[in-house]
């Protein structure tokens, strides 16, 4: 009679779960379907793009080969120049950044007072100021320091951002401080406390910060179109926007080049998407 009752439970429970199941596939194919179409549309000619083919075509040679081609006329490079050029710029600003903001959260919540609060309040005052606002007297810095289409010229803006900051201070907040204490009393530094006991406890935190800081580099668009002057220092990203200029628009070609556009962040995020969710929600190793 129990195992009855306990059957008739579990689907009724499954029953009312039908419509949530429904509403989660149609939302997951609205999330993938941009992703599909994207794939779609770099093997299929710009004709048969436009007129909403949906499946896998056979032209994705000839739009790689034109890919090249206007990599080539483009830059005055190859595409692997290209994809280099933003791996360059992108990675080293990544690393830089994760290292200084996480250099000045530590310091802000583990030897904390007054007036450093009252700084870090001004630095989230600088997260309300548009980065538009800031092009014009950021190209002119560069420019003056003849900085100007180099891989500097691209990661100084951004080495330092208030909301990398403020993640490291309040994931900061989890660290346990006994274990400073006790360091000092083994006679460690404090580099040495934040290299070899503040850096491996909170690797989520960093990889956190990694994965949010290269996605927003690899994707960053106004300010490589600013600073870099030269076509041989040209991103993906400026390659990509140049493709679809023009009279004319050649949409598998176009998608193609999203698609090379898409793939580093994808693959990053899913390398590192558990230790993103960690260091997101706060949690400490």
């Amino acid at each position: 009679m129990t195992e009855n009752k306990k059957a008739t439970n579990s689907s009724a429970i499954q029953k009312r779960l039908i419509p949530t199941y429904i509403f989660l596939i149609i939302v997951c194919f609205i999330s993938v379907f941009p992703i599909y179409w994207m794939l779609t549309a770099a093997t299929n000619t710009s004709y048969e793009v436009s007129t909403g083919k949906i499946w896998f075509g056979t032209n994705v040679v000839e739009n790689m080969k034109v890919l090249l081609e206007r990599a080539a006329a483009a830059s005055g490079a190859s595409l692997g120049k290209v994809m280099w050029n933003s791996f360059l710029y992108a990675g080293a600003q990544t690393v830089i950044s994760i290292f200084i903001c996480s250099l000045a959260g530590f310091g802000f919540e583990l030897y904390h007072d007054k007036n450093k609060d009252r700084l870090f309040a001004i630095l989230l005052l600088a997260m309300m100021i548009p980065g538009v606002a800031t092009l014009i007297p950021l190209f002119t810095m560069m420019s003056k320091m003849h900085l100007l289409s180099t891989v500097y010229a691209f990661f100084l803006p951004g080495i330092a951002t208030p909301f990398m900051i403020m993640m490291f201070r309040q994931n900061s907040r989890n660290f346990p401080v006994d274990i400073m204490e006790a360091a000092r009393i083994d006679g460690l530094s404090e580099w040495k406390i934040f290299f070899q006991m503040y850096m491996p406890v909170m690797k989520s935190t960093y990889a956190a910060a990694a994965v949010i800081t290269f996605m927003n580099a690899w994707n960053a668009y106004m300010w490589p179109r600013a600073v870099m002057t030269d076509n041989a220092s040209m991103t993906m990203q400026m390659l990509v926007a140049n493709l679809a200029g023009g009279y004319t628009i050649d949409y598998g070609v176009l998608m193609l080049g999203v698609f090379f556009c898409s793939v580093p962040t994808m693959a990053i995020f899913f390398i590192l998407q558990k230790q993103f969710a960690e260091g997101i929600t706060g949690a400490v190793k």
